[in-house]
């Protein structure tokens, strides 16, 4: 099955959080125009939203530095494009994985008395989020992502806490995961038989799994907790860090199906060849199962893990 693809690459709400909105302090927000889906440049504000093509499923938001532009998905079907406004020189938008952390559709800097971030969805307590700001056409905020009024609010109400964002810089690759997550199934093998599983640790929240070929490890993490690990095979010819996102569908064999949605370099291995070959414990592999749902998201990669950045609620899934 195919699927779209973009190829591009805890702590108190900190000063950071606020100086994202200073920028769009006197600014008028962009109210934002929608324009034909067949549209193919969009101008400053513009944005194109058909939520209909696809009714449900999993919510997928990737936004892209080099492009302006933020992508949205849902069930592997995009059905959503609009310029953004990113980090300014200096002040750069993080590029990674992240969660939904928080959501108000009205947020104000206690800080800049007037500096509004409509329709608010903070991506890390550190300060980043999206929200509805100023739009000059170039990247100018300090760090935030900035959408148009319009679009912020037709966006808002489609994600949940836990939607998956991807912030991609195809002119660099990720370097560090840092606070890992995210999930997926498959055959088993034979080999890994040491294996750690305590989903007691945390009850609800996003299920998350990080495959490090430099650890020879796959960490399963619930909301932000770590609750199992395993060694596993490491993947041939593996070559930087791919991210997927489990659909609202199954195969003829009762098997997830999932979107490559985005890569540091080049194509996305086939994850049915790649889950033959990990070697997971079968108990492991039965536990896991039990676990994925629609949205799930899973980070194959070739870099460790960091051990130092693993254990609040409201992590980064992987950061550059």
């Amino acid at each position: 099955m195919q699927h779209s693809r973009f190829l591009g690459a805890p702590v108190i709400v900190s000063l950071y959080f606020f100086l994202c909105t200073a920028p769009s302090y006197g600014q008028a927000h962009t109210k934002g125009r929608e324009v034909s889906p067949l549209t193919p440049t969009l101008k400053p504000g513009e944005y194109i939203w058909h939520p209909e093509v696809s009714p449900s499923g999993p919510v997928v938001v990737l936004v892209s530095i080099p492009d302006q532009l933020v992508y949205v998905y849902r069930n592997g079907v995009r059905i959503g494009r609009s310029t953004v406004s990113t980090g300014k020189p200096g002040k750069q938008t993080p590029t990674g994985v992240f969660t939904v952390l928080q959501k108000k559709v009205r947020h104000e800097s206690s800080i800049y008395k007037g500096a509004k971030m409509p329709h608010m969805q903070r991506l890390t307590w550190s300060g980043i989020a999206m929200h509805a700001g100023h739009l000059p056409g170039y990247p100018a905020s300090a760090g935030c992502v900035r959408m148009p009024v319009d679009f912020a609010a037709k966006l808002y109400s489609v994600t949940s806490l836990g939607t998956t964002v991807i912030i991609a810089d195809n002119r660099s690759a990720t370097r560090e995961t840092t606070n890992p997550g995210l999930l997926f199934s498959g055959k088993t093998g034979s080999a890994a038989s040491k294996f750690q599983w305590n989903p007691e640790k945390a009850a609800k929240g996003p299920v998350s799994i990080i495959i490090s070929n430099a650890d020879r490890a796959a960490y399963v993490y619930r909301n932000g907790t770590e609750i199992g690990r395993t060694p596993v095979n490491p993947v041939a010819r593996l070559s930087g860090s791919y991210v997927y996102t489990a659909l609202d569908e199954v195969d003829a064999n009762g098997q997830r199906e999932w979107m490559a949605t985005a890569s540091s370099s080049g194509g996305a291995p086939d994850l049915k060849d790649v889950a033959n070959r990990l070697g997971i414990p079968p108990e492991f592999d039965a536990d896991l199962r039990q676990l994925i749902t629609p949205g799930t998201t899973l980070v194959l990669t070739n870099l460790p893990v960091n051990a130092g950045t693993r254990s609040a609620p409201g992590f980064d899934i992987l950061t550059d």
